[in-house]
């Protein structure tokens, strides 16, 4: 493929101005490939214009997810539009099949002017399911269907599909089973939990922690019936909770549980933290806990293990490409708080097993995901996806 290429992103990402580390790495990494563009979402309610290695075109952040889709679809396709008429862009990717009808949209309007755009859609996470588990759906028996129809049109329409794990690579192999199929892992900045694994940060042997949005599909409720069983057997245990309130409703449950059980003191909320920070409370914690019911990779169980804090997770989705189990880390099925107390009470009561697991794990890391090999499989995507257009 003659670089450099054009390529819009289309999805439902946050972005500040200017970019956090790990976004600014990110983008410079993919401006090797030619020009880039991306119609994203601000992280308030203001929408913003700027370049930072690429051309951000960033929505407001509305309160509500039904009015968040209806404005990709209302300020988004306008965009995509200028961005294939006006600037000439070859690939557009959605970053989800959601996102995608709009993206699928936008490229049969450019092909009926003859502006021939590759359309890439990718899936990040169960896209049948965890939109439901996301936050509070209201009317869902209405949402639902309309979804889906929006998911199934994105996938028709696509040129290439691309998934982050062997779960979202089944899932829409199932969708659309002709299409072809680019599986790479999501980007992660590796380098500062890595330099954190090596800093020699003391451990806290009854230190458990959840780094993740608060929300349903994240089962942190589930962690918290657990840790008041664990705590009831060890009483120094503590539990760290970070991440953002992404849904309120849920966040506050989450609250009121813990007052509930009896866990006020024992349990703390902590505001989603820059990587540097959210690196150093996990390098310091005895382990990870991801106890999710739906997930596409999950990766804070990479950012963990390079960090070289033991991980029990969930035996859902893309985690256990991940974990091996009784080797690297744990897997407990979803939603078993009992398997899931267990495995926590191990990993307090045995820190040196912990401690050889954890170097494991932390080799283990070193071959998820490398700056490299992320450019260069989006490169090849790139030239996949415009070859089958001009096929």
């Amino acid at each position: 493929m003659p670089f450099p290429v054009k390529v819009a992103f289309l999805g439902g990402a946050r972005y500040s101005k200017p970019l956090d580390a790990a976004s600014d790495k990110k983008f410079c990494l993919l401006a090797q490939l030619g020009r880039i563009f991306v119609v994203s979402f601000s992280e308030d309610m203001w929408p913003r214009l700027f370049t930072q290695h690429a051309r951000f075109y960033l929505l407001p952040q509305l309160p509500v997810g039904g009015l968040r889709y209806a404005s990709v679809l209302l300020l988004g396709l306008p965009v995509a539009m200028w961005l294939i008429f006006c600037r000439g862009i070859q690939v557009l990717v959605a970053q989800s099949p959601y996102e995608g009808f709009v993206a699928a949209v936008a490229t049969k309007l450019g092909a009926w002017f003859g502006r021939k755009v590759a359309l890439v859609v990718e899936s990040h996470g169960d896209f049948e399911v965890s939109l439901f588990l996301q936050r509070h759906i209201r009317f869902p028996h209405l949402y639902r269907p309309l979804m889906r129809r929006a998911a199934q049109f994105s996938l028709r329409h696509a040129d290439i599909l691309r998934a982050i794990s062997t779960s979202t690579r089944d899932q829409l192999q199932r969708s659309a089973p002709d299409k072809p199929m680019f599986e790479f892992p999501t980007w992660t900045d590796m380098d500062v939990f890595f330099e954190a694994g090596a800093s020699g940060a003391q451990k806290i042997g009854d230190l458990i922690v959840y780094a993740g949005v608060l929300i349903t599909r994240k089962g942190v409720h589930f962690l918290l019936e657990a840790f008041a069983k664990v705590n009831a057997q060890v009483p120094t245990a503590r539990l760290l909770l970070i991440g953002k309130p992404e849904d309120p409703l849920y966040a506050q449950s989450l609250r009121d549980q813990v007052e509930r059980l009896g866990l006020n003191g024992l349990v703390t909320f902590q505001p989603h933290e820059p990587q540097l920070e959210l690196s150093k409370c996990i390098a310091r914690a005895q382990v990870l806990v991801l106890p999710s019911l739906s997930e596409g990779l999950g990766r804070v169980v990479m950012e963990a293990m390079a960090s070289g804090t033991l991980v029990i997770g969930s035996r859902i989705g893309g985690i256990p490409q991940m974990i091996e189990d009784n080797v690297t880390g744990f897997l407990v099925p979803p939603g078993d708080v009992e398997a899931l107390t267990d495995r926590i009470q191990w990993a307090i009561s045995h820190p040196n097993e912990v401690q050889e697991m954890a170097r494991q794990a932390r080799e283990s890391a070193k071959t998820f995901c490398s700056p490299q090999g992320y450019v260069g499989s989006y490169a090849r995507l790139f030239e996949m996806a415009i070859l089958a257009t001009h096929s």
